[in-house]
């Protein structure tokens, strides 16, 4: 199993991210009562594809203005496309506006050593492969806009666990695998609370907090929140 490098190519079935997608089989990650979410989930959805439609079409000048402005600041793609850990650990392909040098990857190894963390889990501060085009977009949230395209697949829901990449995911223990029992989201319980760096143990206090309690109104207050951790600046990891 190759975990030493986030982005590399890593079937699921070979690196044994894959769980099970009964809850049940994970006692610490279990709710408290038995209640079906199949009414929440299928209203979720409905949710999740009439506010990521909408917000496309409404955003689609923002969208050209952003390519346009990283297109011509650096040199690379406009989008930087990576492969992340899904529901039940399932891989896909999650997609931004590319905030970072086009040889950000191959230099992420000068500057993690990805076999000498202590937990699945590391964000850097003042990254030096972050552009100053990047670092706009970051402040204000704007990198995450591609994926609605995410959304609209199905891959990712408006609200959830932040989606880690495959490398790491294939580190998890069997606690922290809790995390990939709920669809991955563009924002969520931690990034309303910590959106700086916390620890796995803090994360995963957070997702699982998340996973008991959720419902429709949970997550659209969680979107509300998230309008106003982005416009405060607070915790932003450049």
């Amino acid at each position: 199993m190759n975990s030493n490098v986030p982005g590399t190519e890593c079937a699921a079935w070979r690196c044994g991210v894959l769980i099970s997608s009964d809850a049940a089989a994970f006692p610490m990650c279990a709710d408290d009562t038995a209640q079906s979410f199949s009414v929440y989930e299928a209203v979720k959805r409905i949710i999740d594809v009439t506010i990521a439609a909408l917000g496309m079409v409404l955003t689609l000048p923002l969208w050209t203005a952003i390519a346009l402005a990283v297109k011509l600041s650096s040199r690379g793609p406009v989008f930087f496309v990576q492969e992340r850990a899904g529901l039940n650990g399932r891989p896909f392909r999650m997609f931004k506006f590319r905030t970072m040098v086009a040889d950000a990857e191959e230099r992420l190894k000068d500057l993690v050593r990805f076999d000498e963390l202590k937990e699945p889990v590391y964000k850097l501060r003042d990254d030096p492969r972050v552009t100053s085009v990047g670092r706009l977009l970051r402040r204000f949230g704007l990198d995450e806009l591609p994926q609605l395209i995410n959304v609209l697949r199905g891959e990712m829901s408006l609200v959830g666990p932040r989606p880690e990449v495959v490398a790491l995911v294939a580190r998890y223990n069997a606690e922290e695998r809790c995390r990939l029992l709920v669809k991955p989201g563009i924002t969520g319980w931690q990034q309303i609370h910590n959106r700086g760096m916390p620890d796995m143990a803090a994360r995963l206090a957070y997702d699982i907090q998340y996973f008991r309690n959720r419902s429709v109104l949970l997550d659209l207050w969680i979107l509300t929140m998230t309008v106003f951790v982005i416009a405060s600046g607070k915790e932003i990891t450049y």
